[in-house]
This record gives structure tokens, sequence and C-alpha cells, in this order.
């Protein structure tokens, strides 16, 4: 029988509504692959047993009772430690706020809640959500970086600890450790899911994410925290896309794919762009090249603008009075961020503006974009996160995207296949990789 922490979390949902599991049995099992593999993983900075387990029999006692339950009623997810939880410390990945305590959930932890979900614990981040790499290591070889900033959340939910995990982009921390990992990442549109309450590096790149193993998975959590609040200004009072029922949902026609190597490929190694080769070779008559030119190659100038100048200003009390205790690479970021000029600001801001707004005839033509999600496998070494330049064009502009664990490189590593669609069409994103991922199973003859 395969061990309940294996299932898909739409399985784990059909097992536990028809009564063939309880969430008590499912947590365990959980627990109990954590207790076998995160000595070498390391995916979690704060978690208790019994507390997660006394939440599984509440949820389980929910249940027995007929009350309405929600979409992830019994289902245990991680939470990036710089989502605000009352039941566990926020600490940032920095000793500055070593055993933070709030008194209010991240709005999105409370929709969690309210959907039935289990906070299983908070997972490691990158410091202050940037550069400087926490304790986790990638479950599919320890000497290797899982990727980050939000490292922990992608390796749990790859080592199989959980089905779900909460995570957050502002350049690459979700498309990128999501790749080197093994799993589904989902970066929604800008502005979809609320960051209230979520620690602020630029509140005009910041976008909370998703780590799932399936497609479905993936659907289905952001479902859960996809909506409107008053307390994110960004968010946009609008109905909710109708993701987990578009993976299912069949294309009125198959789906035309624009492969776009995008301004980051020279970065990418050669077994990459081997790779992509032979996937726009399977696809044949389903893709078909664009070249953006040169003209977004200026994206990684305007995007460091922007991040630099937003993250001093957010972190400027946290470094006036623990300069010590923050790494090189950020207090590099920080005075390079206190320098730009007003000017370079707001030009990059319109550049934002104009990038999204110039990519969008695309999608007159093709269903989706087809990239790399990150430019190679997971490097060795545990001193860097890795290079996040395949994710920044489509953070920059706010367009959703989701990185796909189709390929390997050549150390049988992981190599994730990013799929991005226009600003607002998520749904028609899901919809798509859903077709795509079933789509090459069955040129591959996989189960």
């Amino acid at each position: 029988m395969t061990s309940l922490n294996l299932l898909s979390a739409v399985e784990m949902t059909r097992a536990l509504k028809a009564g063939d599991i309880t969430s008590e049995e499912l947590v365990q099992d959980c627990l109990n692959r954590i207790d076998e593999v995160d000595d070498t993983v390391q995916a979690w900075t704060s978690l208790n047993a019994e507390y997660v387990l006394e939440q599984a029999k509440a949820a389980d006692e929910h249940r027995r009772t007929g009350a309405p339950v929600g979409p992830l009623h019994g289902v245990p997810i991680g939470i990036k430690d710089i989502f605000d939880t009352l039941d566990y410390p926020t600490q940032y990945g920095s000793p500055l706020h070593e055993g933070r305590r709030t008194t209010h959930d991240a709005t999105v932890v409370s929709m969690l809640r309210q959907a039935g979900a289990i906070i299983m614990g908070k997972t490691v981040t990158a410091e202050f959500a940037v550069l400087s790499p926490g304790k986790t290591t990638n479950p599919h070889d320890a000497t290797r970086t899982p990727g980050g900033s939000s490292s922990g959340s992608a390796a749990a939910v790859s080592a199989g600890m959980v089905p779900l995990a909460l995570g957050t982009q502002t350049n690459g921390s979700v498309t990128r450790p999501a790749s080197y990992c093994g799993v589904v990442g989902y970066k929604p549109s800008f502005g979809l899911i609320s960051r209230h309450r979520v620690l602020r590096g630029s509140a005009k790149l910041d976008h909370v994410g998703v780590f799932a193993r399936t497609v479905e998975d993936a659907a289905l959590v952001a479902e859960a925290i996809i909506g409107y609040d008053e307390n994110d200004v960004d968010t946009v009072l609008m109905p909710k896309p109708d993701l987990l029922a578009k993976t299912s949902e069949e294309p009125p026609m198959p789906p035309h794919f624009a492969y776009i190597k995008g301004p980051a490929w020279s970065k990418c190694s050669d077994d990459t762009q081997e790779a992509f080769a032979e996937l726009v070779e399977a696809l044949g008559d389903q893709v078909e090249e664009i070249d953006l030119g040169d003209v977004y190659d200026e994206v990684f100038d305007w995007h460091r603008v922007v991040m630099d100048a937003d993250i001093a200003k957010n972190l400027s009390d946290d470094y006036e009075r623990g300069a010590k205790q923050i790494s090189p690479v950020l207090s590099e970021m920080i005075e390079r961020g206190r320098k730009v000029p007003a000017i370079d600001y707001n030009l990059a801001l319109d550049r934002m503006a104009m990038f999204s707004k110039a990519l969008d005839p695309m999608f007159a033509e093709f269903d989706a974009i087809i990239t790399p999600a990150a430019t190679g496998e997971a490097p060795v070494g545990l001193d860097s996160t890795g290079d996040p330049a395949c994710a920044t064009l489509w953070t920059f502009a706010g367009m959703p995207s989701l990185s796909l664990p189709i390929l390997q490189g050549e150390a049988g590593m992981p190599l994730g296949v990013q799929l991005v669609a226009a600003r607002g069409d998520d749904a028609r994103l899901f919809r798509n990789a859903s077709w795509l991922t079933q789509h090459l199973e069955t040129l591959t003859g996989e189960d």
C-alpha cells in the first residue's frame, strides 16, 4: 500500500471525504517521513508534532459531526517562514527575528485554516527571502542547493513530507526551487493572492506562490487562497478563476505554444539547451520558436533597480539596528538600493508596465509560452541558491507561470519547464499545463 504521505493532495481529499483514511493517519505518515529524512533535508524551522496531531484529530472530529468542510479539510501544508502564523514563530530566516511571535495570521494562512488545512509547520527561507541560503539541502542530492528563497517549502514537498507548501517570489523564489527540487511551482498573476502579513521585500514585485507535486494539487491549494483583500491594495475585487476545474477540461483545440529562449538563454547550461531542443522536437507543430530580440535583455537591470531600492527601504530598520547580523550579500544589496536615483526607480516602474503590455499581443496567437524554469540543474554546493534569471522577466511583468517537473539534466537532476500565460489568464495556464503534462506522458509512454 502506498504511504499516505505520497498521495497527491487531490487523492488525499477524496480519501478523506470517502472515509478511507483519517487526517490523523495522514498527518502521522507525514510526520514519520519527516523523522526519516529531515535530518538530511532540513526543510523545517518550526514544527510541533503534538500540535499538528491535535489539529488533525480536531479535523477528524469536525468531519464526523457532518458539518460543512472546506476543500483542504484535513490536508497538511507547509508555510514559508515569512508568513505570520499565530501558532508558530515567524523569523524571516534571520537571527534578528529569532523567536518572533505575532498576534495574527497572514491573510492566506487564515484562508487555509478556513479551507480546513492542517498547518504543519514553518519551512526554511533564505535570509529575509532574498539570497543568503538557509540550512535546507536538495532532496535529490544533499550536496546541491534546493534553490531559494522558498527552499524549505520546495524541499518538503519534493521529499514527501507534505503534499503542499506556500512560498513567495520576488524574482525566482518559487520557479527556481520548484525546478531544482522537481516539483510543480505556481507563481500567480501579480495581485491575485494577498500578501498581507507576509514579509515585504518589494510591493511591486512580491508574489505569493505554491508548491505541489501535481498541477491539479497546485490548482487545489491556489484556489483556496486566491481572493481580494482590502489590506493588500494590489489585489482586485473580481471572481476567482476556476483553476481546478480547468485542469480536467479539454482545450477546444490542442494548444499552440510559443517557445521563447528568453534573455537568460545565454546563461543556460548545455544540457538545458539540449533538453529543450528535444522537448520542442517532441511537440512538433504544437510549438513555434519566437525570438524576442534583445529589447528584453535590459530586464535584469530594471528588476534590480526596483528590488534593490524596495528592499533597502523595507529592511531599513533591521539594517540600522543589526547590520552585523545581516549577510554580506544582503548588505551589499541594501547599500546599492540606498543609492538608486528616484528617476531610475520611476523609469523602472514604467518599464514594468510596458513589458507586460508589450507581451499581451502574443497571446492572440499562442496559448502559452514555453521557456526554461532555471538555467540548469541545481548547482553543487550550499552557499548559493542558484541563478533566478529564467524567472526575472515574467516576475517583472507580473505574468503567471508554472514550473513543471518534466525534464532531467545530465546528472539526472530535475529540470523544470516553465509555462507562462498572459497576466490575468491563470485559468487557461492551468488547462494548458495539464494538457502539456498529459500529452508528454502519452508520448513517452508513462503512466
